[in-house]
């Protein structure tokens, strides 16, 4: 049997966390989701094209948040040792039934805030790839940020993905209803808010990095996944074929860590080394 290890206050966090994103997560829709559009086509390669700069088939890779492992079985797939972790039942369940066959491949049900079920020093290569959307409280931030470094050898990489704010404006609330959407995600003096009931929160480039500031870890970069493409695929006369999709995505990857670029990004990546 497994052990519950968090205080009663991890508890409560850890059981609002589910409540909140149980509303919102159909894991059928999350399954499909970096394939159905373009701009989830290019969030996908992208991020591929920047884990495999630091991951190949010798390498121990944890994923948490992984989702209903749209990047957790395609790494098994290519022969990686991998490890996926993921807080809703409905989404680990997907997970599973995608992952049958690959003894490679292990999964537990579990919270960013808290990996005591791993050691110290275990994994290669930590893939933070949506947590970071769903966290609030700094005191949580700090602990998921904690122990994806904690459980990352020394000298491996960690990749967190965020959200930019400024993207979820103009994703969300260019099209209608935008006074609301800046009374959600900005104050009255246009700082950036993060609270519970936003379900996604997104940060300024530069206030994500300094997350990190006091960690021991190494900048690497920081890199859009998708672009603008979310807001302009809602237009009725967008159009990107499949060949000019392939011309587009290597373009796109050519210019993504571009810092005049970044926050028009709706996905992004901040990439680090371990240094202790």
């Amino acid at each position: 049997m497994d052990h519950d290890f968090r205080d009663e206050s991890d508890t409560r966090s850890f059981r609002d966390r589910k409540e909140i994103l149980n509303g919102f997560y159909d894991p059928t829709n999350e399954d499909g989701r970096l394939l159905r559009s373009r701009h989830g086509q290019l969030e996908y390669l992208t991020t591929m094209s920047y884990i495999h700069r630091y991951a190949n088939r010798e390498s121990k890779v944890l994923e948490v948040g992984a989702g209903t492992g749209r990047y957790s079985v395609a790494l098994a797939k290519e022969g990686m040792d991998v490890t996926a972790v993921e807080l809703l039942e409905s989404n680990l369940a997907a997970l599973r039934e995608n992952a049958k066959g690959l003894e490679n491949l292990r999964s537990y049900q579990g919270d960013a805030a808290n990996l005591e079920r791993f050691s110290d020093s275990s994994f290669d290569v930590t893939l933070v790839l949506g947590p970071m959307y769903h966290l609030f409280e700094p005191e949580e931030i700090g602990k998921a940020i904690d122990e994806a470094v904690r459980v990352t050898k020394r000298g491996g990489v960690l990749l967190f993905a965020f959200i930019s704010v400024y993207v979820i404006m103009y994703a969300e609330y260019l099209y209608g209803n935008w006074a609301s959407g800046q009374e959600e995600n900005f104050t009255d003096d246009y700082r950036v808010r993060h609270f519970k009931e936003q379900v996604f929160t997104g940060y300024d480039v530069t206030e994500f990095e300094k997350l990190f500031q006091d960690k021991p870890v190494q900048w690497i970069t920081t890199a859009g996944t998708d672009g603008m493409l979310q807001p302009l695929e809602k237009r009725p006369d967008f159009e990107l074929s499949d060949k000019d999709f392939e011309a587009f995505a290597a373009w796109y990857l050519a210019f993504a860590e571009k810092r005049e670029l970044l926050g028009a990004a709706n996905h992004l990546l901040y990439i680090c080394r371990k240094q202790a």
